[in-house]
């Protein structure tokens, strides 16, 4: 346990290290550049085939949940027998 509070107190006296600020400040400036661009594609498309394929699971699951929606509908519209 005291080794823990020596660790901590170590790292607690370490000034912050901005060069990693700097490369995630220039990461996210490629990033904004990249979604940013006309190429005529949506923004929710252009990360690629990940962002493809997630649309497409999206729209899939709204078809078959709008079809389970009318289904049960159907069912509580019928007459009791």
């Amino acid at each position: 346990m005291f080794r823990t509070l020596l660790a901590v107190r170590q790292v607690a006296r370490n000034p912050i290290n901005f060069a990693s600020r700097r490369q995630v400040a220039s990461k996210i400036a490629e990033k904004q550049k990249h979604f940013q661009e006309d190429n005529g594609v949506p923004v929710y498309l252009k990360n690629g085939m990940p962002d493809a394929v997630l649309y497409r699971i999206t729209m899939a699951l709204s078809v078959v949940g709008l079809g389970y929606l009318f289904y049960n509908l159907y069912e509580i519209g019928k007459p009791k027998k």
